[in-house]
């Protein structure tokens, strides 16, 4: 990563010594002869170390000082004066300054007076970022599941994470693709470094190149500072590209560009930074069938899809439905801080049996919407949407009243006779269970049953 510095100084002659100093350095430096030019170039760029004058021809070098902490509150600030002051001294370390160098100074004092701002700030940044992520829920103990499909997926991510090759994780919305590849990066060497997503379908074309590879200022309308991209800003971490089969031809070819040579060119920039990134991909489509209509460059699928994992959709994990509810009832219980809900046996057993089209992410709404609106310490059927009990999702085959009308009485028996049948199948046939699935009672449900002419056993 090129470390940017800025040198404010109404000296002519020490700001290109400082200039020259730096640049060997490794620095990008730029500078600035007045509290004016200082601002506009803080208007433009985002900088890792200040250097700052203290006495300025047109201001209070503590007055800038403190623009700066509030415009870029990251930067390292080193104040400058040759006029030794304890007073000031004092002054611009209670502002935030990292430290206050008196003129004339030694030059390697300085140089690692610098060094040493520079590694203050970059480790406070991590130690914010880390205990940001790992005091969230984004853990691999929070992955949920005990079936034979979800421990051969941890067995999987354990392996991987040791490495630093391209994963692509494939599965349905809502499966959780994007807590699988956290756990990745933070189980691997890179956990320490930062972990950024972004979805790839989310965002136009040219406003996803620029959050991926960054923007010179002037790069376009509102472009009116320049920005780093996700891949510097993960420099040596790892990004996720979600969605990644709904990127644009011509974007692909830039990312396949950025993965082939570990480069990025900023928008509207010519200049080529060095990244070291580890790229994990997903989709919830299938890419292969992309490749064949054209839409998914052959050469891009084949550099993403290094190591693939695939997510099962939950009704092919039914066993693991009890661990994840009672996961989201304690985790919602504590987050709307409610006495700890529980689940009634019958609609647990709902749950079970439904088909979850949305995966874990569906069962996650309903348990919170559960939990949030239920009065009682134990969650019923009740409790839970109406289409878990039809199977149909929300808003599918709406009831509509046809222009000739309809007879309200036999309709609703024609739906009652092809409910109770449906909960008889999914109870194997037996009718206290089915009674349950439907909140009837085992009489109301067995007098219908005649009625409406489905059988099934008394008895469990």
């Amino acid at each position: 990563m090129t470390r940017r510095i800025l040198i404010v100084d109404d000296e002519a002659s020490l700001l290109e010594f400082l200039s020259l100093l730096f640049e060997e350095e490794g620095y990008e430096v730029q500078t600035a002869s007045s509290m004016a030019a200082a601002r506009e170039v803080l208007d433009s760029t985002e900088h890792h170390l200040i250097l700052c004058d203290i006495l300025m021809p047109d201001g209070d070098g503590l007055d800038l000082l403190r623009e700066i902490k509030q415009r870029q509150p990251h930067a390292a600030v080193i104040m400058m004066t040759a006029y030794t002051s304890t007073k000031s001294a004092i002054e611009s370390m209670r502002l935030g300054a990292y430290d206050y160098i008196s003129k004339p100074f030694d030059v390697e004092e300085l140089k690692v007076l610098a060094e040493k701002a520079l590694e203050k700030t970059e480790l406070e940044e991590q130690n914010i970022y880390l205990r940001r992520e790992l005091e969230g829920k984004y853990t691999f103990s929070n992955i949920i599941g005990s079936s034979r499909k979800m421990q051969e997926v941890f067995s999987m991510v354990e392996r991987v994470a040791r490495t630093s090759s391209t994963v692509l994780v494939q599965g349905e919305s809502g499966t959780g693709k994007e807590l699988i590849a956290r756990a990745i990066h933070f189980a691997s060497p890179r956990a320490e470094r930062k972990f950024l997503s972004i979805n790839c379908g989310a965002l136009p074309e040219t406003l996803l190149e620029s959050e991926l590879f960054g923007h010179v200022r002037g790069a376009f309308t509102g472009a009116v500072r320049e920005k780093k991209g996700l891949f510097q800003e993960a420099d040596q971490g790892t990004v996720f590209l979600d969605e990644i089969g709904e990127m644009s031809p011509s974007m692909q070819v830039k990312l396949l560009r950025a993965l082939q040579d570990k480069t990025v060119r900023r928008v509207g920039g010519n200049v080529e930074e060095a990244v070291d990134v580890r790229i994990i991909a997903a989709t919830n489509q299938n890419l292969e069938e992309r490749i064949a209509t054209g839409e998914l460059r052959e050469d891009l699928y084949y550099r993403i899809n290094v190591i693939p994992i695939r997510l099962p959709p939950l009704r092919q994990r039914r066993e693991d439905i009890p661990l994840l509810v009672e996961h989201f009832l304690k985790q919602f219980s504590e987050e709307l801080v409610v006495e700890r809900k529980r689940i009634s046996v019958d609609a647990m057993r709902l749950l079970e049996s439904y088909t979850w089209p949305g995966n874990v992410r569906e069962l996650e709404n309903i348990i919170e919407r559960a939990v949030a609106l239920s009065a009682e310490e134990t969650i019923t059927t009740k409790d839970l949407p109406p289409h878990l009990i039809t199977g149909r999702t929300p808003g599918s085959e709406a009831v509509t009243l046809p222009d000739e009308g309809l007879d309200l009485e036999a309709y609703l028996e024609s739906l009652r006779a092809e409910l109770m049948a449906q909960a008889l199948e999914r109870a194997d046939g037996v009718q206290t269970r089915a009674a349950e699935l439907l909140g009837m009672s085992f009489r109301s449900f067995r007098y219908y049953a005649k009625k409406v002419g489905v059988t099934g056993e008394m008895d469990d």
